[in-house]
């Protein structure tokens, strides 16, 4: 991928930051919290640690900022990190209509200059994990963790990816590109809901990758949309995403 991809991810992000503020409100709003496109249940996926006093956590990729403060009603001393201004606006309204302490910064999460073995969690819904190459916000992960940290991230199953067509239209009972060697899609100038520059890899190549930088993988959970769902969420049908793991959820640990 050789186009600047965080410039693009920036404009397409403040450009659509608008349409992201009353999903930001209802989210900040949540008793429990709830994850992805088809809105699973904190009770039913275990993403948070449920008491995080007194551990310092980090949000990359963080939008509007609500994961940041689901882990700040938790206990948690909160850093979040977002490459558009205009969803970190939202993020700091939000944070002081809810009375919450959290520090938002403008950076690049694949590069964000903050100390080393700083934070015992690391999370990232979408965010870094789709809107960054792989290879590079993982490292910057590990080093911000300290050993014995945590990181957990959600984003595009590699099915989801295959079944898009190329106009992003949405997904399709056919596949519409090949697995192997499997790095992202631009979809920056689609036809259907451009959506900047993303990033995936096979479930064989992720796994090579935390092998690579060190991290170990605890869990794994393939996510698909509830019995019942219907409509289309982030260009994936229900129907599709009712047989088909639409997202992947990966929780890693850096060995102390």
């Amino acid at each position: 991928m050789s186009r600047d991809h965080v410039a693009i991810n920036r404009a397409v992000w403040d450009e659509d930051a608008v349409n992201w503020v009353n999903t930001g409100e209802r989210l900040w709003a949540l008793d429990m919290p709830e994850w992805g496109n088809w809105g699973h249940s904190e009770a039913e996926l275990g993403l948070l640690p449920t008491d995080m006093t007194g551990r310092m956590a980090v949000e990359l990729g963080c939008g509007t900022g609500y994961v940041s403060g689901w882990m700040a009603r938790r206990g948690a001393e909160v850093t979040g990190i977002d490459v558009s201004p205009r969803q970190l606006e939202t993020a700091r309204r939000l944070a002081a209509h809810h009375g919450a302490r959290i520090t938002f910064l403008e950076d690049n999460a694949e590069d964000t200059g903050l100390p080393s073995g700083t934070f015992d969690f690391a999370i990232s819904e979408y965010g870094a994990a789709i809107w960054c190459p792989p290879e590079l916000w993982l490292r910057e992960a590990w080093r911000l963790l300290r050993p014995g940290g945590r990181l957990v991230f959600l984003g595009n199953h590699p099915f989801a990816q295959l079944c898009a067509p190329a106009s992003g239209a949405p997904n399709e009972m056919r596949l519409h590109r090949p697995y192997r060697d499997m790095w992202g899609a631009d979809w920056t100038e689609v036809e259907f809901e451009p959506s900047g520059v993303c990033f995936n890899l096979t479930i064989a190549d992720w796994m090579a990758l935390f092998a690579r930088i060190g991290f170990v993988v605890r869990r794994y959970q393939e996510l698909f949309a509830p019995e019942g769902a219907s409509g289309i969420r982030g260009a994936i049908p229900a129907e599709w995403a009712r047989d088909y793991p639409v997202e992947q959820v990966w929780h890693l640990e850096k060995p102390a």
